[in-house]
């Protein structure tokens, strides 16, 4: 069964959403720490918005841009940050 795309508003995780939608990130949650600081250094905060540019053929990786640079990151990492749906 197919997710539903996340609408502007609602809450989820950063690996919920589709190609060209933007999120801010509420919270960055990991049990691993060098997990947690990798994702904080790469500029994953708190209040950053983030855009889906591209999907992986096989849906792993995922090219994000944040900060005016683009980023690609597994959809397992995705899953630890918590955003909400800007557009």
């Amino acid at each position: 069964m197919k997710k539903s795309t996340l609408k502007p508003g609602e809450q989820g995780h950063l690996s919920d959403l589709k190609k060209g939608q933007v999120a801010k990130v509420l919270a960055l949650h990991s049990d691993n720490k060098a997990l947690r600081r990798r994702l904080l250094d790469m500029g994953i905060t708190k209040g950053v918005e983030v855009t889906i540019k591209k999907i992986a053929p096989l849906g792993d990786p995922i090219d994000i841009e944040l900060r005016g640079y683009e980023l690609c990151i597994r959809k397992s990492d995705m899953q630890n940050i918590d955003i909400e749906v800007v557009k």
